[in-house]
């Protein structure tokens, strides 16, 4: 079967324009073209053009494509690699869709995310193994306990905490500049949401374990100086209203 150049349009959505275009610069040449002029296109041309559009959906440029399309063994392999570059695509925007998320929510609130924040959707395995090599010396030296290896490193996972990590840490640093006391309502209230986000992710704590952790990154010079980076004095105060927190959660019935 044989389509004209106004079918293979009105099939791909792709302009008569464009489709006269790739003819021209040789990335989808006709089957045939008939006595009276009409370019005619068949089964392998649709598929070419199929493959067209998704390099083109990926903002490959047409002398690219065709390069691209020139160099592969076969249609299998075409769509295999493009099914790869999509799926890529996609964790990227879910990486970019958390930290979206996180600016939203920081926006909303009044609550500047630190600088470094603002990125961290934007991280990739090896970036994320990078930026954990401080921290896994100074665990394995100081005590002898090891990270998990680079190979189970989740990016889109990691960004995920990350963003809440950032969103739960600034609302306590702005706590403590606006001189709310340890035990108040509201820093309590984001403490419980915090753990509430960790439980959603695998990492649920008690209110006595998270009051122990906040103790641990007290007495820790290494966790210490992140916190009090942030906000003099906040490494101090987390461990209070956590301690607070956990108190009442115990007189909760």
């Amino acid at each position: 079967m044989r389509y004209t150049v106004k079918e293979m349009s009105a099939l791909s959505k792709v302009t008569i324009k464009a489709l006269h275009h790739y003819h021209k610069i040789g990335l989808l040449v006709p089957a045939e073209v008939s006595e009276a002029g009409y370019r005619l296109y068949g089964q392998e041309e649709i598929e070419r053009l199929q493959e067209i559009l998704f390099y083109r959906e990926l903002e490959f440029p047409l002398e690219e494509i065709k390069r691209l399309l020139a160099g592969a063994p076969d249609r299998l392999h075409i769509l295999e690699n493009q099914r790869e570059l999509i799926r890529e695509r996609q964790r990227r925007m879910e990486r970019l869709s958390v930290t979206l998320e996180a600016s939203i929510v920081s926006a909303r609130e009044g609550a500047a995310l630190p600088a470094a924040e603002l990125f961290a959707g934007f991280g990739t395995a090896e970036e994320w193994e990078a930026a954990l090599a401080e921290q896994r010396r100074h665990l394995k030296e100081t005590y002898d306990f090891e990270l998990p290896g680079a190979e189970a490193i989740d990016p889109i996972k990691l960004n995920r905490q990350a963003a809440e990590a950032a969103r739960f840490m600034e609302s306590m640093a702005n706590a403590l500049r606006e001189g709310r006391a340890h035990d108040d309502k509201g820093v309590h209230s984001q403490i419980e949401r915090h753990l509430a986000a960790r439980a959603e992710e695998g990492q649920a704590v008690s209110p006595d374990d998270y009051a122990a952790q906040t103790h641990f990154f007290l007495g820790d010079a290494f966790h210490r100086g992140m916190l009090e980076s942030m906000q003099i004095g906040l490494s101090y105060f987390m461990c209070l209203a956590a301690e607070s927190y956990s108190q009442a959660a115990r007189r909760t019935p």
